[in-house]
This record gives C-alpha cells, structure tokens and sequence, in this order.
C-alpha cells in the first residue's frame, strides 16, 4: 500500500503515467537483480558519476551560508533510483531509474523551511532530466548538480517559485571516505552497507532568492554521495545523521539507524576528522543519541528529536556535543517526489557551552518507517 500511495502521487504530479508504474506479473518475474554493495577501493574521478546497477543514489549538498539578513541553512539534493521493472522493456514509458530533487532554505527571520522538490523518470527524450556516469552531472527537470573536472568545484542550480539557488561549493580538504575506506555498514548484516564519502568544508558562494529578491552569499557545505542497494532491513525503521563542519577545520560525521520498538539501535557510526588531518573512527558501541529536546509538527503531528546530546567513545575519555537546531520548524514534507516525511535542517554544534560546529541534521523514519 505505502509504494502504490506513493506512485500515485507521482502520477498525480504529472511526472509519472501510473499505469506505467505498476509492473505486470510477467514484468514483476523479470525483475532485475540488484548488485549488493561489497568492500572496494573507491576510484575517482569515476565514483564522482552514477551507479545506475544500484537500487538506491544521492548526492547530499547540506550548508549555512552568511547573508546581510543573518544566517541561513540550505540543502540541495539528488536522489536517483533503479525501480524494479523489467530491463528488457524498451517502451519510453517504463521508468527503469527515476530520478528525484530536493531543495530547501531555512531562514530564522522567515519562521519555517522553504522547500521545493522535483520528480521525474530517465529516458523518455527529455534531456533536462539524466544523469553521468564519469562525473558528478545530475539534473531534474532543469534543476542540476554538477562537477568541473578540472577544479572539483561543483555548481547547483535550482529554479522555483517559491525558492531559488545558485551556488559554486570548492573544495579545500581531501576527500573523507566513511567506514572502511568507503565501505560503510548500516547494519548487523553484511549486506547492509553503503559506498560512501564526504566532501566537507566546501567553501560557498553564489546567491539565493525568494519573493522576488536575490541576495549574495558566502558560506560552508558539506557533500554526501552514497550509493546501496540494500540499508534498511525488516527492523529497521529510519535513522539519524549529522555531518558537520567544525569550526577548526575539523569534520563529524555520525548516525545511528533505529530499530522498530524505538528504542534499540540497529546500528551507528561516526567519523572525526581533527583540524590536524587525524581521523578517528568510532563504531556501534562508541555513538549514542540522547533526546534533550523534541518538536511537534503542527502539520503532520510528528514528534522529532531536534535537540540531542551525542557521545563519542566511552568513560573519560568521551566527546560530547550538544545539537541545536538553527530553526525548529524544518519538517521536509517530500510526499510528491520520494514519499516520504522528516526532518532535515541546520543544526549548531556545542561543545562545554560554546558553539563549535555547525552543519545539518536528518531524523527520517520518526512521521512513518522509511522504505528503501
């Protein structure tokens, strides 16, 4: 029931004919196989580009920009899937990979997040929606997400009525591979992992605009881009994850995936980078959330932890930070693209009482279990 709503939504959108959505017995018997994700050496620039063989994609641009208005936080993102449909289907119709994007803004001065959202199907002529395999090139629609080869500065455009963006992100660090050197596990079975890594400290310029005006910006980002095919298992039911840009130089990255009972932890890691370069790794033992503070939506009535407490490592020897939204009110009501409900906003990072970090924070799963 929950994947029909969303494919009808889809169709209601006009993005997607649903009865080409809905496969037929035979279609369904010819499914493909979906590659699971095993241990290897990530090669680049070719790992930058799409892995269309997997089931699920992003590239995750998350950030707080300086503006004359007083801070802001932003995310652009890039979701790519491989459905189940029959390969050998040559009809322009089949949608073999959707591709979806997100876009938001979260001004204090402005109460709630500016959100707008893209979804469409690859392969039926319109070349404004399609993705690269040797890059870093995504578009939807018009919006895009790309990577100049020569420089590594990515370029994301974004056009709608109610926000738009037009940002330059460059790198200044290495890239940070999460996990085992890429390899990343979401879960206690092998299977359930990720190809993963981080662009952080990207420095931000470019402008942002909403109700008719346009305004200069400079500030710091961060870059997902994951690939998997399978990460949630029956358990599971969503996660939550921090990447943030420390104000040292440094870099954080932690999660947590929650089980059913809304309790128990499936699985969490995290990954320090210190100002020096040194990177640490803690595993499921060494990460815990702890609830400081929740919001209720008025909308959709979800709870979320937006206050929380994260500890690294164990005894004295513990780091720990406190997570501070920039805004409350950062609920992403996705239900026309991707289907799904969270919470994905800027945070601020504290450490013994005084800020040290800042970045963005994602509770999926807390509105309805998330599917994958």
């Amino acid at each position: 029931m929950r994947r029909r709503r969303m494919l009808q939504l889809l169709g209601a959108a006009g993005c997607l004919p649903l009865a080409s959505l809905l496969p037929s017995r035979a279609a369904l018997a010819a499914a493909p196989s979906f590659p699971p994700v095993r241990p290897r050496a990530l090669a680049f620039p070719r790992d930058h580009g799409a892995h269309p063989d997997y089931r699920t994609e992003w590239w995750y641009a998350t950030g707080w920009l300086e503006t004359a208005e007083g801070p802001a936080g932003f995310q652009v993102t890039f979701f790519r899937s491989r459905t189940a449909h029959d390969p050998a289907n040559p009809s322009r119709f089949a949608p073999h990979q959707l591709l979806f994007a997100h876009a938001a803004l979260a001004w204090p001065g402005h109460g709630r997040l500016r959100h707008a959202q893209r979804a469409a199907r690859v392969g039926d002529g319109d070349e404004s929606t399609r993705f690269a395999l040797e890059d870093t090139a995504v578009a939807v629609q018009g919006w895009s997400f790309s990577r100049d080869a020569a420089t590594g500065r990515y370029a994301a455009t974004v056009a709608d009525q109610a926000l738009a963006l037009r940002l330059g992100l460059a790198p200044t660090q290495p890239l940070l591979l999460q996990g085992d050197r890429g390899f990343s596990r979401k879960g206690p079975r092998p299977e359930q992992a990720s190809h993963y890594y981080s662009q952080p400290q990207l420095a931000v310029s470019g402008t942002v605009g909403f109700e008719g005006k346009s305004l200069p910006v400079r500030g710091r980002a961060w870059l997902d881009h994951e690939w998997s095919t399978a990460v949630l298992d029956e358990e599971s039911v969503g996660w939550d994850w921090i990447g943030i840009n420390l104000d040292d130089g440094g870099a954080l990255m932690a999660f947590r995936i929650r089980g059913r009972d809304g309790a128990a932890v499936r699985w969490a890691s995290a990954r320090l980078r210190e100002r020096d370069g040194r990177e640490l790794s803690y595993g499921p033992d060494a990460v815990r959330f702890e609830t400081l503070g929740t919001w209720r939506s008025p909308r959709t009535g979800t709870s979320y932890p937006v206050r929380s407490r994260l500890t690294l490592g164990q005894g004295t020897a513990a780091l720990r930070f406190d997570i501070e939204p920039l805004i409350e009110d950062q609920e992403l009501d996705a239900r026309l693209s991707t289907g799904a409900v969270y919470w994905e906003g800027a945070v601020s990072l504290r450490h013994d009482g005084r800020t040290v970090g800042r970045g963005y924070l994602e509770l999926v799963g807390y509105h309805r279990p998330m599917k994958l």
